[in-house]
Protein backbone atom coordinates (compact mmCIF):
# COMPACT_ATOMS: atom_id res chain seq x y z
CA UNK A 1 0.00 0.00 0.00
CA UNK A 2 3.14 2.51 1.23
CA UNK A 3 4.23 1.71 -2.71
CA UNK A 4 1.07 3.23 -4.21
CA UNK A 5 0.81 5.76 -2.26
CA UNK A 6 4.49 6.62 -2.92
CA UNK A 7 3.50 6.50 -6.84
CA UNK A 8 1.07 8.58 -6.54
CA UNK A 9 2.44 11.27 -4.19
CA UNK A 10 4.58 14.54 -4.79
CA UNK A 11 6.95 15.28 -1.87
CA UNK A 12 4.64 14.92 0.93
CA UNK A 13 1.40 15.32 -0.35
CA UNK A 14 -0.94 13.15 -2.84
CA UNK A 15 -1.19 14.84 -5.86
CA UNK A 16 -4.41 14.88 -7.58
CA UNK A 17 -3.19 14.65 -11.05
CA UNK A 18 -1.77 11.49 -10.54
CA UNK A 19 -4.63 10.04 -8.72
CA UNK A 20 -7.04 11.39 -11.44
CA UNK A 21 -4.59 10.17 -13.89
CA UNK A 22 -4.44 6.93 -12.43
CA UNK A 23 -8.12 6.43 -12.09
CA UNK A 24 -8.50 6.90 -15.91
CA UNK A 25 -6.21 4.48 -16.70
CA UNK A 26 -7.99 1.74 -14.88
CA UNK A 27 -10.92 2.88 -16.44
CA UNK A 28 -9.62 2.79 -19.98
CA UNK A 29 -7.87 -0.91 -19.34
CA UNK A 30 -11.85 -2.07 -18.05
CA UNK A 31 -13.25 -0.14 -21.21
CA UNK A 32 -10.76 -2.26 -23.51
CA UNK A 33 -10.78 -5.96 -21.64
CA UNK A 34 -14.97 -5.26 -21.71
CA UNK A 35 -14.44 -4.80 -25.35
CA UNK A 36 -12.55 -7.85 -26.05
CA UNK A 37 -14.00 -10.34 -23.91
CA UNK A 38 -17.62 -9.21 -22.74
CA UNK A 39 -18.39 -8.00 -26.29
CA UNK A 40 -19.60 -4.64 -24.59
CA UNK A 41 -19.35 -1.65 -27.17
CA UNK A 42 -17.55 1.62 -25.63
CA UNK A 43 -18.32 4.56 -27.63
CA UNK A 44 -14.84 5.56 -29.76
CA UNK A 45 -15.58 9.25 -28.18
CA UNK A 46 -15.62 8.00 -25.05
CA UNK A 47 -12.64 5.82 -25.69
CA UNK A 48 -10.71 9.03 -27.19
CA UNK A 49 -11.78 11.18 -24.62
CA UNK A 50 -10.26 8.80 -21.55
CA UNK A 51 -7.00 8.76 -23.31
CA UNK A 52 -6.94 12.35 -24.05
CA UNK A 53 -7.35 12.52 -19.69
CA UNK A 54 -4.35 10.22 -19.40
CA UNK A 55 -2.29 12.22 -21.99
CA UNK A 56 -3.32 15.29 -20.21
CA UNK A 57 -2.62 14.46 -16.86
CA UNK A 58 0.64 12.53 -17.29
CA UNK A 59 2.17 15.98 -19.15
CA UNK A 60 1.04 17.80 -16.33
CA UNK A 61 3.01 15.76 -14.20
CA UNK A 62 5.66 15.47 -16.16
CA UNK A 63 6.11 19.23 -16.96
CA UNK A 64 6.02 19.60 -13.40
CA UNK A 65 9.63 18.28 -13.24
CA UNK A 66 10.98 20.70 -15.54
CA UNK A 67 9.66 23.62 -14.09
CA UNK A 68 11.72 25.94 -12.08
CA UNK A 69 10.51 25.59 -8.40
CA UNK A 70 10.21 28.85 -6.43
CA UNK A 71 12.33 29.09 -3.26
CA UNK A 72 11.41 30.47 -0.02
Amino acid sequence: MSNIIDCLSSGSKISSKRVVTAIATILLVVCTISELYFKYSVSINTFNSIMYVIVGGLGMTASEKFSKKEEK
